[in-house]
């Protein structure tokens, strides 16, 4: 009994850890998903839309059902979380898409691990987070922060093409032991980095912005369903003036 109680204590208090680690792993998959459609010719902006409409059908029931508080919607916040969406969701998972068409599903997922490092600088310089290095926790975000971008900075250089001005040793030029990234001409992969890393800003952006809107709007569910909702229509008008091609 005292062993199922102790059990229980554990997983509510790391519960936010447990969502965290399940949440990386649907980006990994959504890396691979998104890869195999565009890789396949769909367009990366249709893609989008229909990836926000499937989320925004999926979760309007649990928004109806589940609601958390009464909370009611002013037309300042219904702007607000308009403008978070364009800016956040909409950006970045269109970024994201055309990125992704340009470099790896390997690459897309190994690069997220700058959104933590983004999300800290954002804050830091907006004013809404602080850093002591003294302290435990300041120092275990720094930490964290220098792993998470020296992985991702790692696998661009070292697994990526040769690019001319790092072709250290000639003999090994153009010279890789993988297929997928073979494939991808060097510009084509320095295009699709820095698109990547546009995209992995502007969703950076929306997870700090996340707190101000919550404080106004504390229902987590109705609003990411809003998000997203809004995000589905921006998307299309987005792929429409994109892909002229009904």
């Amino acid at each position: 009994m005292k062993s199922s109680l102790k059990y229980a204590m554990l997983m509510e208090n790391h519960k936010p850890y447990i969502a965290m680690l399940l949440v990386q792993f649907i980006y990994a998959g959504m890396a691979l998903f998104a890869k195999a459609a565009i890789s396949k010719g769909m367009n990366p902006y249709v893609f989008v839309v229909y990836r926000q409409a499937f989320a925004t059908i999926t979760l309007a029931p649990f928004a109806f059902f589940f609601k958390s508080k009464e909370t009611s919607l002013s037309y300042n916040l219904i702007w607000k979380i308009f403008f978070i969406s364009l800016f956040g969701l909409t950006m970045s998972l269109n970024l994201y898409s055309v990125a992704i068409k340009y470099t790896t599903a390997t690459f897309a997922a190994a690069t997220t691990n700058t959104i933590p490092v983004l999300t800290l600088i954002i804050a830091v310089c907006l004013r809404m987070e602080s850093i002591s290095v003294r302290k435990l926790p300041g120092f275990a975000k720094v930490l964290g922060s220098v792993i998470s971008l020296s992985g991702a900075l790692v696998f661009a250089f070292v697994k990526g093409p040769t690019i001319n001005f790092m072709n250290w040793y000639p003999s090994t030029h153009n010279q890789t032991t993988d297929t997928a990234i073979k494939n991808h001409p060097v510009e084509e992969w320095i295009k699709g980095c820095f698109i990547m890393l546009s995209g992995n800003t502007a969703w950076s952006m929306w997870l700090v912005l996340q707190g101000c809107i919550l404080k106004q709007y504390p229902d987590k569910l109705r609003l990411i369903t809003l998000q997203c909702f809004f995000s589905c229509i921006q998307s299309a008008i987005w792929a429409i003036a994109a892909e002229r091609n009904p």
